[in-house]
């Protein structure tokens, strides 16, 4: 069932998506939208491998700071990063598909807590990304 929040939710991010170039990059695709959650996949390219012969990690910084974004600004109040970090725990390779899940700890009325897990193909979790965001008085849209 979907409601209001979530339709405006999926808007909002639809929204961010259309003016994100660097998500856009990395490929990323929307698979699901609620209030305060995110849920996204994407492909791992050869040009996405550092000198290991690995991923970088910071695609996957950057694939779990998407999620963070869309789950903590889909309420419609503008939200920045205030604090992150993200633990790696295995290896990400090339044709890798990697899905990211950002769940909402805490809604408070000027920061939001967000836990992101990072999970591939082969439903290993590969990172845990944990962001807070600061809300602003700005609407996205």
């Amino acid at each position: 069932m979907h409601t209001e929040q979530d339709n405006k939710a999926k808007e909002v991010v639809a929204h961010m998506m259309k003016h994100d170039l660097f998500s856009q990059w990395l490929g990323i695709e929307v698979l699901e939208i609620k209030e305060g959650y995110s849920k996204i996949k994407m492909n791992v390219r050869p040009e996405m491998i550092n000198g290991f012969g690995i991923v970088h990690g910071g695609v996957a910084f950057s694939f779990a700071d998407s999620a963070f974004a869309f789950a903590c600004n889909n309420r419609n109040v503008l939200s920045v990063a205030l604090d992150t970090s993200i633990n790696f725990l295995k290896p990400v390779h090339v044709g890798d598909e990697l899905i990211a899940e950002a769940l909402e700890i805490h809604n408070g009325r000027s920061t939001g807590l967000y836990q992101i897990r990072i999970i591939n193909q082969h439903q290993h979790e590969v990172a845990v990304f944990k962001g807070t965001c600061f809300r602003t008085n700005k609407t996205l849209i």
